[in-house]
Parts: C-alpha cells; structure tokens; sequence
C-alpha cells in the first residue's frame, strides 16, 4: 500500500483520524493528499502530518485511493464535483454514515470499486473497530487494502452492508454510550464523597480493565458479570437499581434510534 497514492476527501473528525492512522501505520506522507474546506485546517494538516493538501478534483485524478470523509449530506455534491476526475480502476472508501455503495456507484465512473467502512473515535489511540462492506464492483483485492488501510487505527472487520446500519448503531455511535456511562460512574462518585479526579481514575480504569477482560478472556459479558456479582452483595444491590430503571430498554431503544436514523440519511440522500 505504501506504493499508492492516498486521498482522504475532507478531513474533520474522522477523515482526519484515518490520515493520522494512515501516517501513524508507516504510510509516506509524500504519498497521502488530504482535501480541507477551510484554509487554517489545511495549514494544521501540512504543518502537523507534511501532507499535500489539495482541491478535490485534484485529488481524486492523482489518488489510486479515495477516502471519502465528508459529511452524508454533503456526498452527493462531492461526487458530482469529482466523478470526472477519477481514474479507472481508483478504489473509493466510503466513512460517510447511512450511505450505501450503490450510492457513489451511480455517481461515479462505470465499475468503479467503492468500499463501504464504519469506523469510530478510538482509532486516535489505535483501539477503533472498523466495519468493512464490499460494493458490488468491488473485489476481495480492494477489500483487502481497505482492511490494511485501517488496520493502524484498530481492529477490522468484514460484515455483509445491510448490517452497516447496525454497526453504525452499536459501535460508530458507541464511544458516546461508553463516555456517557463513565461520566455518569465520576458524577455518583462525586456525591458520594469521591475527590473528582479519584473518582474519574476510578472510573475510566475501571471501563479499561472491564474491556480488555472481556476480549482477553472471551468470556460472555453474564459470565463476567456473574463473577463479580455475590447474592445480596452491593454489586446486587447497583445491578438491581440499574434493571428498576430500565437499562436494558433503554439501551435497545437507543440503538434503535441510532440505527433509525442512519437509515433515514440514506433515504434523504439517494
């Protein structure tokens, strides 16, 4: 991959996360373009990561690989701007949420591969999850080199597009679950009588430790939880309050609503 010229079109939050992960993974950087609306984030992005920052029509004629990091909303008039730039043959990477492979297919040159990726906030500490999909031009080939691309910012993972929706709900969404929760644990632990930055130590090393055995250990979260948890103990006592409250439905219902709603920027933008 490093042989290949790298775009990454619009580099907010997460297109500017995969262009850090992309250089931090070993990428050169004389061989990654980056596109910015603004002029101050195009001189942060030469200055920080030595990068060319370009127009986007410039970028998609140069790049063998486009990473669309645009808002949904604003795809459509992207492609519009540089469907007669790319080249054939160019893979497009698409971080945009809600928006299907078909959508940039029919934007851009006949059979043109377009990967469709889900990726969240963690990939700034290289502990991201990327979801992966395959248009329909595109082969296992131009999936694998999205997988090595987004390898640097965490782990990778293949799943059919008509899941994405899903994804986007449990993971691209779930750092703000997880960030809610934490502040919640450091708030009580405050009016109980915590300093505050004991009770965010606390909290977050606690979050830390609960991840990593969950992984390491391969256990079920019941089976986990099970452990810590002694009849007519203070861990029962929390859990039962957390279940009085409602936090199974609560959590089903957010999901719900998060996966509603990268439905509907699908729907607003065919």
């Amino acid at each position: 991959m490093s042989e290949r010229t790298i775009a990454v079109l619009g580099t907010g939050t997460m297109g500017g996360l995969v262009l850090a992960g992309l250089l931090r993974g070993g990428h050169p950087a004389d061989r990654a373009l980056a596109t910015a609306r603004r002029p101050e984030r195009a001189d942060e992005l030469r200055a920080r990561h030595g990068v060319r920052v370009v127009d986007n029509a410039t970028a998609a004629a140069e790049a063998e690989v486009l990473v669309i990091g645009v808002k949904p909303q604003d795809a459509a008039a992207l492609l519009a701007e540089i469907a007669g730039a790319v080249r054939p043959g160019t893979l497009v990477v698409s971080l945009c949420a809600g928006l299907t492979t078909a959508f940039f297919a029919r934007r851009l040159p006949e059979g043109t591969p377009v990967v469709r990726v889900m990726t969240n906030t963690p990939a700034l500490a290289g502990a991201a999850i990327s979801a992966i999909s395959p248009g329909v031009h595109a082969a296992d080939a131009h999936v694998a080199l999205a997988e090595e691309l987004f390898r640097p910012l965490g782990a990778v993972l293949r799943v059919p597009e008509k899941q994405q929706d899903a994804v986007t709900a449990v993971s691209g969404s779930g750092p703000a679950y997880v960030y809610l929760f934490v502040e919640a644990m450091i708030e009580a632990g405050v009016l109980l009588g915590l300093p505050r930055a004991t009770a965010r130590e606390l909290a977050v090393q606690t979050a830390l430790g609960s991840a990593t055995m969950l992984r390491e250990s391969g256990e079920h979260p019941v089976t986990l939880r099970e452990a810590v948890t002694s009849p007519g103990g203070t861990t029962a006592a929390a859990l039962a309050e957390l279940e009085r409250h409602g936090l199974r439905a609560a959590v089903l219902d957010a999901l719900g609503a998060a996966r509603d709603r990268a439905t509907a920027l699908a729907q607003q933008n065919t």
